[in-house]
């Protein structure tokens, strides 16, 4: 749950912190008080894009940090993890985002930095924001399709996950046959290049890193007389006359001497120094025999050489190293090779794209039969949750229509919610015969399905009970409050039958000290519960009898919420 939010020169509001607690909250207040702005935040919180525009006029910077307390199973914990953002799921989860005047926006969990993109995909499992304009997702026929498949996940998600790799084979037959099929004049007169390139990459008989192996093998023969002189003098030095070894062998005997007159303080030393001599000693044979291995050949140095150039030569036209050349070697060939047989590439391909195209239609009609059966418990529960929402004789049906001929990523269905809305009337699409009201409760109804299923947190519904009035804005109260049993539930509403239903009531207002507005929020008690659903049922006048009405509305509804 969203425990705490507070918020600093966002757009009108200076600052203001609010607590919150279980259950369904509404924010109320006069049009223009300020209530967008609350969701506003929360919308920047689960990774919203910002503007330098809500930042409040005159202020360098506006933020807005919230405290959630999630469940040590939720899934957000792993996604945390994956993002590399150290949580404690014992403990609590605190988001910070800031954006500056200029339009810059950073954001922090639980003080890790996280890109946008990471804050959206925690956000993703936080908040879920529903406002008026959702509404409209239900008249684009194409999300259907999604809505259906994420409901029965489950039992679609792994026949979905076959046809899309079958799909994806089918289609990458078809883009290489649409490609030999358009081979132009263009790409025959490529055919004396392509072959050219093969025969010039070919003779020249490369191997994996054979440029750098070159490279160390002249450096070594380039440098062989100096490497040669420094190894012998350093042997003379160590071997030669009465220095280098034989001044030390002199030393270590002469320490070996008196060691026997005084061991305690000298024998230790002697060994010591012994050993250093065998050490010198194991050395000096070695740079003698690396003196007497080093290679002079003039000859292996003009070959490598001319190997160079030729390499440098390639390099120029194919690649940066040997092994984009050899890359480019067999992406030619394979070019060559597709264009000289491109009769017998087409009529094998042909046949794999029938293959394919059997395997995509099996797998399809598969992932219908398995959407047709989610579709038939998706309307029944559509049309139980409606029941609730005083939509008692509504039908509801998820059509879907199968084209054989006619594949997508998504299979070959196209999925159309229907309703009916009163007796008598046939099914039709929602965007021809649903009013705005039964647009809101119809998504409502979904939502309430799926709150259900995605362990989504926090529920924010923005006056989607727009259009509605009496019993049915009533059972949207109902519902939202039967819905914050299982998550946390905020509604920004004008309608008094939701407000009375609230579990915590927040009144938004504006003042202002004659120069600046300021937008405030007020945890109501119960008096000002009462007095606010007064001023929301009599409008700017307050009487006795709105205020009897607002505090009966208020009594009813505890009674209706402790008998759900």
């Amino acid at each position: 749950m969203l425990q705490e939010i507070s918020i600093h020169n966002l757009a009108v509001i200076e600052a203001v912190h609010l607590h919150f607690r279980k259950g369904f909250h509404v924010l109320t207040g006069e049009t223009g008080a300020g209530k967008s702005i609350i969701i506003d935040a929360l919308t920047l919180v689960a990774g919203g894009r910002s503007s330098a525009d809500l930042v409040r006029y005159g202020s360098d910077k506006a933020t807005i940090e919230a405290l959630f307390v999630i469940d040590k199973g939720h899934p957000v914990w792993a996604v945390l993890a994956s993002l590399g953002i150290e949580a404690d799921s014992e403990g609590h989860l605190i988001i910070r985002r800031e954006i500056t005047s200029q339009g810059k926006s950073t954001s922090r969990i639980n003080g890790h930095l996280v890109n946008l993109s990471g804050l959206k995909e925690i956000g993703e499992w936080l908040v879920n924001i529903h406002g008026q304009h959702e509404h409209q997702s239900l008249f684009h026929i194409e999300e259907h399709i999604r809505w259906l498949d994420l409901f029965g996940d489950e039992e679609i998600a792994p026949a979905k996950r076959d046809y899309e790799a079958a799909f994806q084979i089918y289609s990458d037959i078809r883009r290489t046959v649409k490609e030999l099929e358009e081979t132009s004049k263009q790409s025959l007169q490529m055919m004396d290049l392509y072959r050219f390139q093969v025969e010039e990459i070919t003779s020249a008989k490369l191997k994996r890193n054979e440029d750098e192996l070159l490279l160390e093998e002249k450096r070594k023969l380039s440098n062989a007389e100096k490497r040669y002189q420094n190894a012998a003098d350093a042997y003379d030095l160590l071997y030669g006359g009465n220095k280098g070894l034989g001044a030390i062998s002199k030393a270590v005997q002469k320490l070996e001497e008196i060691a026997a007159l005084d061991p305690d303080m000298l024998k230790a030393l002697a060994e010591q120094a012994q050993s250093a001599f065998y050490q010198l000693e194991d050395a000096a044979y070695q740079i003698r025999d690396y003196r007497d291995e080093v290679e002079f050949n003039p000859v292996r140095l003009d070959f490598i050489e001319q190997r160079l150039d030729t390499i440098a030569s390639l390099k120029r036209k194919y690649g940066e190293n040997v092994d984009d050349i050899l890359q480019y070697l067999d992406k030619v060939t394979r070019e060559l090779d597709l264009i000289e047989n491109k009769d017998e590439k087409l009529q094998e391909l042909h046949k794999q794209e029938q293959e394919a195209l059997q395997q995509v239609r099996s797998l399809a009609r598969r992932l219908t039969d398995r959407r047709q059966t989610v579709a038939d418990k998706l309307a029944q529960e559509i049309v139980a949750e409606l029941r609730d929402l005083h939509m008692e004789r509504t039908q509801f049906k998820v059509q879907i229509v199968s084209r054989d001929d006619h594949f997508t990523i998504d299979g070959a269905d196209e999925v159309e919610f229907l309703i009916s809305a009163n007796p008598g009337e046939p099914l039709r699409s929602l965007s021809k015969i649903a009013s705005g009201g039964e647009i809101s409760r119809v998504m409502l109804a979904l939502k309430s399905i799926f709150a259900r299923m995605d362990r989504i947190p926090v529920l924010v519904f923005d006056e989607v009970d727009t259009g509605v009035s009496g019993r049915a804005a009533q059972a949207i109260a109902e519902k939202m409050s039967r819905l914050s049993r299982g998550c946390q539930v905020f509604s920004i509403t004008h309608l008094p039958q939701v407000a009375c239903m609230a579990d915590a009531h927040y009144r938004i207002h504006k003042s202002t000290d004659g120069e600046r507005t300021y937008t405030n929020v007020d945890d109501l008690p119960q008096v000002g519960r009462m007095h606010e659903l007064a001023r929301m049922l009599g409008g700017v006048e307050v009487t006795e009898k709105t205020l009897q009405h607002a505090q009966e509305m208020l009594d009813l509804a505890f009674d209706k919420k402790s008998r759900m």
